[in-house]
């Protein structure tokens, strides 16, 4: 049986679309987990609908992606000794993970023959286990000396799209480097680089020359992860490549600033997404692209609407989703949030724009409300309502 969701009374409907990001709409239908219909409730044909959510004016948006994280197994991380540390994203309204490397996994395997053995055994169980139904994507192989061409043929065979962090392996010059992200690419992988000082034992800068050699499709927290560039080398690899621009929670905030207003005089605020760079020393961080979005909003004097961008609809462009925008045929995740209760603005827009996150009151993934009232977020002026 067909499983029609209808969410009706939506006060503010975000895009994900830097070129057009508030849509005129109040009502939103999704069919077996995929957009079908967005406008009007008045001129929409809610019949047959085996869901029903009353959003009772509140703001809907695609769910956030985190552009940047270090899954182990399931929701637990040994980095933390944490466990439910997934579950607690999708209470910050994250609904999408992409993985940077499966790097904290204890006796990770570092011969090729291991190596690949991890990237496919973890797109497998993420990809057959949605921890609270979030989605991970993972696998993502750390590049080791030694690898061929054939090893990636191998991956792309069996599942594998990402790379992890180029620089966290043995590999540390530029031309070998290059040389396997272009193997990658070959056969469809999207890779990221570290960016900046030393992270997690084994690693080691990776400068600004090293980024532009190695040619990667994301500069990975280019705010550094945990310690930036110096600010020429930021501005220079804004202007010199196309990019995306991965700012993480994670790392130097005023090196996030500056990669703002660098890519904003460049007219090319498309190329920023986000990520927490978590788990990690810093811990994890469950409101991290929540918090991203209110302070680049705030401090970078960014349309809210436009920093809402950064966290979904950039993502999805730069990882290639079928998550992410607003967009008949997309994957029906969704966040439903609203102005704080009691925080300043005079609606939730510019409560964001003045530094303050909104509370979540929904998330919803492929169709399936996945969790109800946040208990991570402050409590939102206003909740959704599943009727039916």
């Amino acid at each position: 049986m067909s499983q029609k969701l209808v969410i009706r009374n939506i006060g503010l409907l975000l895009s994900g679309k830097m070129e057009a990001p508030i849509l005129e709409a109040d009502c939103l239908i999704a069919i077996d987990g995929k957009i079908s219909a967005i406008g009007y409730e008045k001129d929409m044909d809610g019949e047959g609908a085996t869901s029903v959510i009353n959003a009772h004016g509140v703001t809907l948006a695609p769910g956030l992606i985190d552009s940047h994280v270090h899954p182990v197994i399931g929701d637990y991380t040994p980095r933390q000794q944490q466990i439910n540390w997934i579950d607690s994203t999708l209470h910050g309204g994250v609904t999408t993970m992409i993985s940077a490397g499966e790097v904290h996994l204890p006796g990770r395997p570092k011969d090729i023959v291991g190596l690949k053995a991890l990237a496919i055994a973890s797109q497998r169980w993420y990809e057959n286990f949605r921890p609270s139904g979030m989605k991970v994507l993972a696998g993502a192989p750390i590049l080791e000396e030694g690898m061929v061409e054939a090893d990636f043929k191998d991956l792309a065979d069996a599942g594998v799209k990402l790379l992890g962090e180029v620089g966290l392996g043995t590999v540390k010059d530029g031309k070998t480097a290059r040389q396997m992200v272009d193997w990658a690419r070959k056969y469809g992988i999207q890779s990221t680089i570290h960016t900046g000082g030393p992270s997690v034992p084994g690693s080691s800068l990776i400068d600004a020359d090293m980024v532009l050699e190695t040619g990667t499709d994301v500069i990975g927290h280019i705010n550094g992860g945990h310690s930036a560039l110096p600010d020429d080398q930021i501005m220079c690899l804004c202007e010199s490549c196309t990019a995306g621009l991965e700012i993480v929670h994670n790392g130097n905030q005023r090196a996030a600033m500056l990669t703002l207003n660098t890519a904003r005089e460049l007219k090319q605020m498309d190329r920023i997404i986000l990520g927490t760079d978590g788990p990690a020393g810093s811990g994890v961080q469950p409101l991290g692209i929540l918090r991203m979005v209110a302070m680049l909003s705030s401090l970078g004097d960014l349309p809210a609407e436009i920093a809402f961008c950064f966290a979904n609809g950039n993502t999805s462009r730069q990882r290639e989703l079928d998550t992410g925008l607003i967009e008949v045929g997309y994957a029906a995740d969704f966040v439903l949030m609203d102005q704080a209760q009691h925080a300043p603005g005079k609606n939730i827009l510019e409560s964001v724009e003045l530094g303050n996150l909104p509370g979540i009151g929904m998330t919803i993934i492929d169709g399936v409300v996945t969790s109800h009232r946040s208990r991570n977020t402050p409590p939102a002026t206003r909740f959704p309502e599943v009727v039916l």
